[in-house]
């Protein structure tokens, strides 16, 4: 979506008490569609601005389009300043441990007073009952839910490559959220929505679980699965490197044989169907590995470009910067990195993965230092200059300043 079109989403004023992955991939999304997202930050500054190693892109990852006030909420003046940011909001999204809002004197049951139409959202851990009250994290869910055991090879439990439960704990919250607003046109009430990790993580092995109940059979961690079609797997090339290929209907088999030329196949009626394929995995997959791996990887990709197959390459992270499609979908966002890290101080990361009326979202408010914006939102709650002043002279509301 273009700078100046309208968004979806705009108009609406998200306050947001977060930190980490979870909380913040909820506000993400809601700042790219087009909300006010206000993070309101402790003093110091957010801590997951500061974390090494595989946390490092945690913060510039899921926090533009989004404005910072730098506040200590331990203090009363600062707490009133919370209160009157929610009491104006129509969104409130928290991801701190069971109770620490409500410590704060920030729960539901408090803040709802104030604002009967407020949306609240609350990502945990878990839902409601005999877990509630554990500290969670994505690879606790992941453990528990049954994913790592899916993942890993037979007694060596492995988590995905990525925060897969942390994000999707988010946009489980925002479709929560979403509905509520629209539940608030009918009612003009606010509620609180509650998403988490582990109820997350066990919706996503659901298929597994289903399986389990229609063949009474457990299913196999994915490195020692029994494929559901004869040909779905990752293929070595030529110049030592590989392709994912799949083939995953009667129609493509067809396809499959005569682009590869295996007449012989493509005549054996035995072969007709998938069941049957499966059957004979064994004999087949030998065969086509030895075929695939005649290829050099750009040679098999340009023959299978414009098959229909499924394909990939066995891409990287870091190979999304340069992906062709991605530059030329508007897939990749420019942002500022904190720290001037980067090219310049600056990279591009993925956008928000959908389009609507064929347009993608884009960067309103790039990533803001701890308390960048803390004087214009403090202005837009009614506070005077000598209000806003004072507040800042105290150390209750930091403003950053180049």
């Amino acid at each position: 979506m273009t700078n100046d079109a309208p968004l979806p989403l705009s108009g609406l004023r998200v306050i947001e008490f977060t930190h980490m992955v979870m909380g913040p991939s909820a506000g993400v999304i809601l700042g790219d569609l087009g909300a006010d997202v206000i993070k309101v930050e402790p003093v110091e500054g957010d801590h997951t601005r500061r974390l090494v190693g595989s946390g490092a892109g945690y913060f510039p990852m899921y926090n533009r389009n989004k404005r910072s006030i730098a506040l200590n909420l331990k203090d009363p003046k600062g707490l009133s300043v919370a209160r009157k940011l929610i009491a104006g909001a129509d969104i409130m999204i928290e991801n701190f441990r069971p109770g620490a809002v409500d410590r704060l004197g920030l729960g539901y049951d408090t803040v709802q007073a104030d604002n009967p139409g407020l949306i609240y959202c609350s990502a945990k851990g878990f839902l409601d009952g005999p877990y509630a009250h554990r500290t969670a994290l994505d690879e606790v869910a992941q453990m528990m839910g049954g994913l790592a055991y899916m993942t890993g090879p037979p007694g060596r439990p492995l988590r995905a490559g990525s925060s897969v439960i942390d994000v999707m704990g988010g946009m489980f919250g925002v479709i929560g959220i979403l509905a509520a607003l629209e539940e608030r046109h009918r009612t003009g009430r606010g509620q609180c929505v509650t998403s988490s990790l582990f109820e997350s993580t066990v919706f996503l092995v659901g298929q597994h679980m289903a399986q389990y109940a229609v063949t009474g059979k457990a299913a196999n961690p994915m490195p020692v699965r029994i494929s559901a079609w004869a040909i779905y797997d990752v293929f070595e090339t030529s110049d030592e490197d590989a392709v994912f290929v799949g083939v995953v209907s009667d129609s493509q088999w067809v396809k499959f044989c005569d682009l590869f030329g295996l007449a012989d196949y493509a005549g054996d009626d035995s072969l007709a169907t998938n069941a049957a394929r499966v059957a004979r995995r064994d004999e087949i997959i030998p065969r086509v590995r030895a075929l695939f791996k005649s290829f050099t990887k750009t040679a098999l990709m340009e023959k299978l470009e414009h098959s229909g197959l499924p394909f990939a390459p066995i891409a990287k992270p870091q190979d999304m910067f340069d992906d062709p499609h991605l530059g030329a979908s508007g897939g990749l966002v420019d942002v500022s990195l904190p720290n001037g890290g980067g090219t310049q101080g600056k990279t591009s990361l993925p956008a928000l993965p959908l389009a609507m009326d064929g347009r993608r979202c884009t960067v309103r408010h790039d990533l803001r230092a701890s308390g960048q914006d803390s004087r214009d939102i403090l202005k837009s709650l009614g506070l005077s200059q000598a209000e806003c002043d004072a507040l800042i002279d105290d150390g209750i509301v930091v403003q950053y300043d180049e």
